[in-house]
């Protein structure tokens, strides 16, 4: 009977591998060996897509007249700095004695490009090729993938989306900078005194630079409009210290309904207007009439579970990280067993996994911070009806469910540093939110007259925290008055408005609860003053590491055609695995500039030049329609829809177009004016 050789993507994962499936005998160089199996390992990719001086040592050599470049057949390569890995790795898969593979590197398009390369180049033939798909590298998940692995021929799909993935960036990549250099970058290079510039460009860095680039320009041009609320502040017999702000609304009956003063509903273009409007007011007597006084509760659930994009945007905010430094703490907690896959999209669990949630759940009682959390979640025995919710989605699920805590691990936790651990614990706590009740708010919503004109006002309280206690979510207090967000929002609902209030921290807080508890409809409440809150609209704001990265998850935002963009909406610009590496290289070839105390996003001076490069020769490549596009026909060839060839035809035809497009351009000269334009923000 033959070997069973498994092959992990790195060596810590096979480690993991060899632990839970008692491979421990003699260890060689590059591999673990037992008398039954083999375990080795990748140390990421092995093998790259050869350059194009590798067909023709011409190709070196950018020129126009070489240009598109299109291989029949495309050509692979050992990376230098892994070739000695590469022979032991080949080596073992060809070995006689070898009778069967397990395919064990990452779950996922990337992790399955990963080993087919490296078959292709070691030229496997005849062995039986098992692929195993987990989503946490603890002892029993590892032995349940080996235990259920399915036949590799099962993948081929996807591995033929990433075999297309790949030649994609690439010819896209090659052909786009290449044709823009030769074309255009003499004349960057001479605008920013360089003796040369390479124009670097791809299908979705390029679309991520035109979204930092808009937003910034649209910031720019915008210009602030002024406009002036009227607020009106209401006193209660019996209770000194409690005040009513109420806004003033240009609602149905008012002077001023639907005329061309109005800024919005509840405010005014000029201050003249709302001066007017007081004069009017201050007529005796000084009181208004409650006209309607309504109490209802309200249920806040908990949020679904984290995908990596939404993590990364909470690590952005919450610890002012990098959504490529977030990666590379949650990588750290999956491989230390703490944590499930983190590449993923998804942000629910699949049935299967629901079923047997409770062991994670229980695990959290062993750390410290959530134990007490979890052994109520535990204990509530809501974990058996989460199969019914909405938190439990197979549909939803492509290659992973959401990143939820493995429950196992924690001998690991000493080894994290500070950081770590509070991801971690924010994960968790996430996890834990799901098994809890909504919270529940009681709200006041408030309507008063005065001389036929009405005043509004809006108060929760949160009479049950539910989720809130183990989420551990700051209450949001209403936006000062000073600033745009009321005038912004009057088209939102008033109770989407209302303030918050906190009686258990705030004794006027207390009394203003006590006195709303208390009011009846048609009372009196005496106008104490009326003043006018001058406000101004806010330009969009620039994006952060953390918000372009749901940019890039949602793009679907910025696409009118509805079926791009229903696609772009589950698969995005990117995926979870790329997108921080596709920030990252921005900021390192310095098209963006990345804040690191803020994580706040800007363009520089050669992002903006290679801007309107695109936009002037290219200007799909700024469009998430094109990433859209790609995206979905990729997705096509994993589910068989179409076949490889066609989405080749499509590819190769659009290279060809767009290149000889550039080619046959003549404006390079015409641009200068647009360099000028974005030069006069930046320092020299």
């Amino acid at each position: 009977m033959g070997k069973a050789l498994f092959i992990a993507e790195k060596p810590s994962v096979a480690q993991e591998f060899a632990k839970a499936l008692k491979v421990s005998g003699r260890k060689g160089d590059g591999y673990i060996e037992s008398d039954q199996a083999i375990v080795t390992w990748c140390v990421g990719h092995l093998v790259t897509m050869s350059y194009p001086d590798a067909y023709d040592p011409a190709l070196k050599r950018w020129s126009m007249e070489t240009l598109p470049f299109l291989p029949k057949t495309f050509k692979y390569q050992v990376i230098d700095d892994v070739k000695k890995q590469f022979t032991i790795v080949s080596g073992l898969l060809n070995r006689a004695d070898v009778d069967t593979i397990y395919v064990c590197t990452d779950s996922g398009r990337e992790g399955e490009y990963i080993y087919r390369l490296v078959e292709q180049m070691a030229g496997v033939k005849g062995k039986k090729r098992r692929r195993v798909w987990i989503d946490s590298q603890t002892e029993e998940e590892i032995l349940r993938g080996v235990r259920e692995a399915k036949d590799l021929a099962e993948y081929d799909n996807l591995a033929a989306s990433a075999y297309l993935r790949a030649k994609e960036d690439y010819l896209m990549g090659i052909n786009f900078s290449r044709v823009l250099t030769l074309k255009y970058g003499p004349s960057v290079a001479s605008y920013l005194r360089e003796k040369r510039a390479v124009l670097s460009v791809g299908r979705v860095m390029t679309c991520v630079l035109g979204m930092v680039v808009r937003r910034e320009r649209e910031i720019r041009e915008f210009v602030k409009t002024p406009f002036y609320r009227v607020i009106g502040s209401f006193d209660v017999p019996d209770h000194e210290t409690a005040v009513i702000e109420a806004e003033w609304r240009a609602v149905e009956g008012s002077r001023y309904f639907g005329t061309p003063a109005l800024y919005k509903e509840n405010g005014f273009k000029e201050k003249k207007t709302a001066e007017e409007l007081i004069r009017f007011l201050s007529a005796d007597p000084m009181e208004g009439t409650l006209l309607a006084l309504d109490r209802k509760k309200e249920t806040k659930n908990p949020p679904l579970l984290y995908n990596l994009a939404e993590i990364q945007n909470d690590c952005s905010k919450m610890f002012k990280i990098s959504p490529d430094e977030t990666l590379k703490i949650i990588q750290e907690l999956y491989e230390k067993k703490l944590v499930t896959y983190p590449r993923t999209d998804a942000r629910v669990l699949s049935t299967a996994v629901s079923k047997e949630i409770y062991k994670n759940i229980g695990g959290l009682r062993n750390f410290a911070p959530l134990a007490d959390f979890a052994a109520k979640a535990l204990d509530s025995g809501t974990w058996k009806q989460i199969a019914k919710t909405k938190y439990v989605n197979d549909k939803q699920i492509t290659d992973h469910y959401a990143i939820i805590p493995t429950g196992q691990g924690f001998g690991a936790l000493r080894s994290l540093n500070p950081l770590a651990a509070k991801v971690y614990e924010l994960i968790g706590r996430r996890f834990l939110s799901i098994f809890y009740p909504p919270a529940v708010y009681q709200k006041f919503s408030l309507r008063i007259e005065k001389q036929g004109e009405q005043f509004f006002a809006a108060y929760k309280v949160l009479a049950e925290a539910g989720y809130l206690e183990v989420a551990n979510v700051p209450s949001k207090k209403k936006a000062e008055n000073s600033g745009n967000s009321k005038a912004e929002n009057s088209g939102a609902s008033q109770d989407s408005q209302a303030e918050e209030l906190d009686p258990g921290h705030d004794e006027k807080a207390k009394d203003l609860l006590a006195m709303l508890s208390g009011l009846k409809k048609g009372q009196k409440l005496k106008l104490l003053k009326l003043e006018i809150k001058e406000g101004e609209t806010s330009p969009p704001k620039r994006y952060t590491s953390g918000s372009m990265i749901l940019a890039m998850e949602n793009a679907g935002q910025l696409i009118e055609d509805e079926d791009l963009r229903a696609q772009i909406k589950g698969s995005g610009i990117g995926t979870s695995a790329t997108r921080a590496e596709i920030l990252k290289k921005l900021f390192n070839i310095k098209y963006l500039a990345l804040a690191k105390k803020t994580q706040v996003i800007t363009p520089t001076l050669l992002g903006e030049i290679v801007f309107d490069v695109c936009q002037a020769s290219m200007r799909q490549l700024l469009n998430p329609e094109l990433t859209a596009s790609w995206e979905k026909g990729l997705t096509y060839v994993a589910e068989g829809t179409i076949t490889p060839d066609e989405y080749m035809e499509k590819l190769e035809r659009f290279v060809t177009l767009r290149t000889n497009g550039v080619k046959q351009t003549n404006n390079a000269y015409m641009l200068r004016p647009y360099f000028d334009a974005a030069a006069q923000f930046y320092k020299k």
